[in-house]
């Protein structure tokens, strides 16, 4: 099993750069938004919310952070049957900490955490991360996929897919594709993350199904918002919170995603004949509401009890 460190301190969550940078792109958001649009105007729309709906979208918003959590628990299970409090608690915290981190250092809290709970190792841990990101890069474009047939209601964005979802069976053709034994560096890695792909196709059917739940849940609650600001065609709000969603693919991300989650919108909604202005604050706006969401709950995780399990050996 891997050694990691055990404490908090011992883990390093984002070089001294990454912070700089960081800061940079959170600097550039908070002057970029009192140079054009005003904190005042972009904030007004707010106003127009009532609380039932702002209520209505957070529950949403909660209802993904909580699918994320049946999602690792169903992965797993049933060595962590039992124990969906702290898993709940993990996948929360490791969400929080992956809005919150510059660079997308927070991801590094989903093998820490899996590793100070539960005792597995940090390298099969990260392994199956790698699984789940895929997983929810092939439902992003599955939705990639609604989106167009929105825009122009075609049988091919059907057609297609079905046939991306066909797919899917074949993740369980890695384990034969990358043989066991002894190699290079490349070779290990490739067989630990072919190691970690889901062990029956029936299982593979219910972690999908979890993410679709995740991604629709939150895309719902967030195109919602989005309008509320920035009342443009159904599918460009598609399009607009797509674009801020992959913003965690940039080679940059700010402390807590500023300024590539907006320049990620930016970029998305102005070829579709967005001003840029506008989309920025829409963006801001959208940014604002995903940060509440994130500090409120990742809060709410720590009341969570903490019941640690068997590792993978059963230790």
């Amino acid at each position: 099993m891997s050694e990691v460190p055990s404490e908090p301190g011992e883990m390093g969550f984002g070089r001294p750069r990454d912070w700089a940078i960081g800061g940079v792109l959170l600097a550039a958001v908070v002057l970029g938004v009192a140079m054009t649009v005003g904190w005042g105007p972009l904030l007004a729309p707010w106003r127009e919310l009532s609380l039932a709906e702002l209520a209505a979208l957070l529950a949403l918003s909660a209802l993904s952070y909580f699918l994320r959590g049946v999602r690792v628990y169903d992965w797993f299970r049933p060595r962590f049957t039992g124990l969906f409090p702290t898993v709940l608690r993990l996948s929360v915290l490791h969400n929080t900490a992956n809005n919150l981190l510059p660079m997308r250092a927070g991801e590094m809290v989903f093998p820490w955490l899996m590793r100070r709970y539960f005792g597995h190792g940090f390298l099969d841990a990260t392994a199956t991360l790698v699984w789940i990101r895929l997983l929810d890069l092939h439902c992003l474009a599955l939705i990639g996929l609604a989106i167009l047939y929105l825009r122009a209601p075609s049988l091919v964005w059907p057609l297609a897919g079905l046939l991306w979802v066909a797919l899917l069976p074949l993740l369980g053709l890695l384990r034969r594709l990358v043989p066991a034994g002894e190699g290079g560096r490349l070779r290990r890695l490739l067989r630990l993350v072919a190691e970690a792909t889901p062990a029956s196709g029936v299982l593979v059917a219910r972690v999908y199904g979890w993410t679709a739940l995740i991604w629709i849940s939150k895309f719902l609650a967030f195109a919602t918002l989005l309008h509320h600001f920035l009342p443009i065609e159904p599918w460009q709000v598609l399009i607009g919170v797509m674009g801020a969603e992959l913003s965690s693919v940039l080679p940059f991300h700010g402390i807590a995603g500023s300024g590539s989650y907006e320049l990620a919108m930016v970029a998305a909604l102005v070829p579709l004949g967005v001003s840029a202005e506008a989309a920025f604050a829409g963006a801001v706006n959208l940014h604002l509401f995903l940060l509440g969401v994130t500090v409120l709950l990742g809060l709410l995780a720590l009341l969570l009890p903490v019941r640690r399990g068997p590792g993978p050996e059963g230790g």
